[in-house]
């Protein structure tokens, strides 16, 4: 049996990057939030690293996706307002949670997630998690859009805003 090689680099210029998780913490600080939960990854681990640096916003380190559906859920209820940031892998390992909390509790959580493999699609060798990601977010009922670049702001507004009438998790997608 022959083993494929997928491509797991990153697609991104770092410096369109940076600026983007630039865009993407402002914006979080300016929108209120309290709490970002978390793991981060590649393209994420700036905007973590960014976030450390702010005081308005608490970072909450996790080890398993799944946790951070359940810790969210949590700190809203106590009043805050937390936002989920994690990559599209740890998404598929944390359905069950996401169910039996933020889903069935009803919370408007904002949630941003790297969507690890957006770049393969379309190849012979793509990265299996790309193909499967936007289907489960649609099995599982997660309303989710685009993050384009210079419009961080309004994109996670607006996903907030959704997150808010629908009473459920909203998902920006990065790529």
């Amino acid at each position: 049996m022959a083993f494929r090689i997928i491509a797991r680099e990153m697609d991104s210029d770092p410096l369109a990057l940076q600026q983007q998780s630039q865009r993407i913490v402002s914006a979080l600080v300016e929108m209120g939030v309290t709490h970002v939960v978390g793991v981060p990854d590649n393209a994420t681990s700036i905007i973590f690293d960014l976030l450390d640096q702010e005081t308005q916003v608490q970072v909450v380190p996790i080890c398993r996706e799944g946790e951070a559906w359940a810790i969210a859920s949590g700190l809203w209820v106590g009043g805050t307002f937390p936002v989920v940031i994690i990559q599209n892998t740890g998404f598929l390992e944390s359905g069950d949670s996401l169910r039996g909390t933020a889903t069935q509790m009803g919370v408007p959580l904002l949630t941003i997630m790297d969507y690890r493999g957006h770049h393969t699609l379309g190849l012979k060798n793509n990265d299996s998690v790309a193909r499967w990601f936007e289907p489960t977010l649609r099995a599982w009922e997660m309303p989710y859009r685009f993050l384009e670049l210079n419009q961080e702001a309004e994109i996670l507004a607006t996903a907030l805003q959704e997150a808010h009438k629908l009473e459920r998790p909203v998902a920006v997608l990065m790529t």
